[in-house]
């Protein structure tokens, strides 16, 4: 029953969180301070959520070689100007092939 109490209240402060982007005054958002925050948080939270994928298993740090290829092969694509689509078939390809060299 508390699983169901955390998904909830989860919920309710997701629904919470766009009413107060809707109800926030215009004023406020053509502040320069609130444009650049909310043009730098999206970047900031993508980075971490990179950072924790490819550095972690569970609770640990661990430098693993297939993910950290496939992160690299990645940013290589990148620097290229590929597509994201390409740029993540690249990253799993060269990450599950090392992974099937068993590497």
């Amino acid at each position: 029953m508390s699983v169901w109490i955390a998904v909830i209240a989860t919920g309710l402060g997701c629904y919470a969180l766009k009413l107060g982007g809707l109800v926030t005054p215009r004023r406020m958002l053509d502040d320069p301070r609130v444009r650049r925050f909310t043009d730098l948080v999206p970047v900031a939270l993508l980075t971490a959520l990179i950072a924790v994928q490819a550095l972690s298993d569970g609770r640990t740090l661990e430098f693993d070689a297939a993910r950290l290829s496939g992160l690299g092969a990645a940013v290589a694509a990148l620097l290229l100007r590929a597509p994201f689509l390409v740029v993540l078939v690249v990253a799993a390809g060269v990450a599950a092939g090392l992974r099937l060299l068993g590497l």
